[in-house]
């Protein structure tokens, strides 16, 4: 019964989609199929997402997971929001559709822009291309070594992205330079998130970007689940990078992360704490280190890593917790370029109050998820902008 749930764990693992959505031709993504496509290029052993349910979703994976009578209930679904970046789908997830899509900038930022940002941040800057962020501090290093000019970049995403090398922008500098960028980046420069990008050089001479990513996004335009259960009274407890992408909205209690193991066990230390709500988690290497940098077997080996320790965040759970598993867009490792794929995400749902195997097909819109959360920790009494709840369906 949803009046025995008294807390609800979103673990999302980013980028993890089910395949093409009807209209990805129109974002450059037809044959997308991150889960597919990770597949045929590594041997994925999955035991305990496909228990639940992860290979019995609808056409996941070409039903090569599938297995007899899974124990969560599970199914895709589709994206109503114009486009395929973090904060869209984030957003969709906790019942926000975004119908105006975040402006994105293809041939680098206006000059204009650029030069007051650079007049502002007191140093000049490097780049201001569409670029990987692995590749692009390679190809700039030294010269930013040299100078100190910081290197920007963007992607296909609404994002404004700077790296710099801690020994030569300190951190705290670097943080200060993204507000100085955030503060620029609205009305017609309007940009979705400024992304801090710090690296360290090592004795070897590779660069590696660090832990100490921070994003600045700018706030949900309405309410979402995170402010509803939050305003009714309940525990809101953001793992990863979930604050920086609602911008602390409805957020209670933030904690950062250094990796997917990191963010697991974050994870399990929130779900053995004694509160009622939200636990909303991110964990983003699936992404960042994966999905982006077009490595299948890396990323075929991060969800088997996930796998692995799914039976200890089961196993933390108590009686009055309901867990929810999902993506929040694709990002197809051998599609062309670097960036999200327009996909269906996946939805698995389990906890001791809920149905066994129950298949919720393909639904409408991210925003059933947000929907269903929140009429369960608000008691049936409110609900979110968009989104249509499907408690009534797997609640036992």
């Amino acid at each position: 019964m949803k009046d025995e749930i008294k807390r609800v764990t979103i673990i999302v693992l980013d980028s993890l989609g089910v395949g093409e959505l009807p209209d990805a031709e129109a974002y450059g993504d037809k044959g997308t199929d991150t889960l597919g496509h990770i597949l045929d290029r590594y041997p994925l052993q999955i035991p305990n997402l496909r228990a639940l349910g992860m290979g019995n979703i609808t056409a996941a994976a070409g039903g090569r997971l599938k297995v007899d009578n899974p124990t969560g209930c599970y199914g895709r679904f589709r994206e109503a929001s114009k486009g395929k970046d973090t904060i869209t789908g984030h957003w969709e997830i906790a019942g926000l559709r975004v119908d105006v899509p975040f402006k994105t900038y293809h041939d680098g930022f206006p000059q204009e822009l650029m030069d007051e940002f650079s007049k502002r941040i007191g140093r000049g800057y490097l780049g201001n291309c569409v670029a990987s962020g692995t590749e692009i501090i390679e190809e700039l290093g030294d010269e930013h070594e040299r100078t100190g000019k910081v290197i920007v970049y963007t992607s296909a995403d609404s994002v404004f992205q700077i790296a710099a090398n801690t020994a030569v922008v300190p951190l705290e500098e670097l943080y200060r330079i993204c507000g100085i960028a955030r503060e620029l980046l609205v009305g017609e420069y309007s940009c979705g998130r400024v992304i801090a990008r710090p690296y360290i050089k090592g004795e070897d001479g590779k660069r590696v970007r660090t832990a100490d990513r921070h994003d600045y996004a700018v706030s949900p335009p309405e309410k979402t689940m995170l402010d509803i259960v939050s305003e009714y009274g309940k525990e809101v407890y953001a793992i990863g990078k979930i604050s920086d992408i609602f911008n602390g909205q409805g957020v209670g209690t933030s904690v950062h992360i250094e990796s997917n193991d990191d963010g697991v066990t974050k994870t399990i230390e929130a779900l053995q704490q004694d509160f009622e709500g939200l636990i909303f988690t991110n964990l983003v290497d699936f992404d960042s280190k994966f999905g982006h940098r077009r490595d299948p077997i890396g990323y075929g080996q991060a969800i088997e890593a996930f796998d692995q320790r799914l039976p200890e965040i089961l196993g933390a759970m108590k009686d009055d917790d309901m867990l929810v598993l999902c993506s929040d867009h694709g990002n197809d490792p051998i599609h062309s370029g670097f960036d999200h794929t327009r996909e269906h995400i996946f939805g698995l749902v389990t906890g001791s109050h809920i149905a066994k195997g129950f298949d919720l097909g393909t639904r409408s819109t991210f925003a059933d998820i947000g929907a269903t959360v929140t009429g369960i920790l608000t008691d049936g009494t409110k609900t979110t902008p968009t989104g249509e709840s499907f408690a009534d369906l797997i609640l036992i």
